[in-house]
This record gives structure tokens, sequence and C-alpha cells, in this order.
């Protein structure tokens, strides 16, 4: 956590000129992409729910930090729509484990994408705790 802390803070020091600049957007983008390549071995009977449900939630995400990303105007709608970001990544985490539960999923492939969900989740966290230095002010 307190990693992540660091990480969000030092990247806030750079000029940050878009959403997919963040840290926490590409390790977000990155993990969609490693469930998407995971899901492709589910079975076919759970392609319109399981599938559809977890590929859904973890680009979603993404859709919503860039969706965050254009309401820093206002810290209310910014949080937000980091909220809904971090709703997302919950329910990744969820789906995650109902893959695993079937036995879609390996253990250890459970704990690595369950992993990155929650240190997503803790980069959200943080921005949402102090969204301060990602709001646009007059001054910016």
């Amino acid at each position: 956590m307190r990693n992540q802390k660091s990480e969000i803070r030092s990247q806030n020091r750079m000029q940050i000129k878009s959403p997919k600049d963040l840290i926490v957007y590409q390790k977000a983008y990155a993990l969609a992409m490693e469930i998407f390549e995971a899901s492709k071995h589910f079975p076919t009977e759970e392609k319109y729910s399981l599938t559809d449900q977890v590929r859904r939630s973890s680009r979603s995400v993404c859709t919503n930090l860039r969706e965050a990303w254009g309401k820093r105007k206002y810290e209310a709608h910014f949080i937000s729509k980091l909220t809904d970001a971090d709703g997302e990544n919950g329910e990744t985490d969820t789906w995650l484990d109902f893959a695993c539960g079937c036995d879609y999923l390996s253990r250890p492939g459970h704990t690595s994408l369950t992993s990155k969900c929650r240190e997503v989740g803790a980069m959200l966290g943080a921005m949402i705790k102090d969204p301060s230095s990602f709001l646009l002010t007059s001054d910016r």
C-alpha cells in the first residue's frame, strides 16, 4: 500500500497529459489484457456469462478512469468516477473467484490476477482519498 502511494505521489510531480500516462491506468489495462488471454480458455457455455462479465468489468476499470480524467474540474464527479472504477475492479476480483471455483482458472493464476486487482484497488483508493493533485484548478 505504501509503495502505491509513493508511486502515485511521484507520478503527480510529473506532467501527466493523458489518463494513459497514469500508472494505475497502465496496470489496469495490462490486467484486463491478461484476463482476456486467460478467459480464452473458459468453456464455451460460459461465453455469455462468466467470460463476458469478467472481460467487461476488467475493461470498465480503464474506461471509468478515462471518464474520471475528463471530470477533473469537479472533485465530486472525479471521485464518483474513480469510485465506479474501484467498484468494477472489485467486481472483476469476484468473477476471478468464480472462475477459480469452477476450475477454469488455476490457483496460481487466480492468485496472480487477484493480487494485481488488489494493487489497482489500492492505487484507486489512494486517488479517491487524496484527489487534489489530479484535479484541474485555475492555476494548472
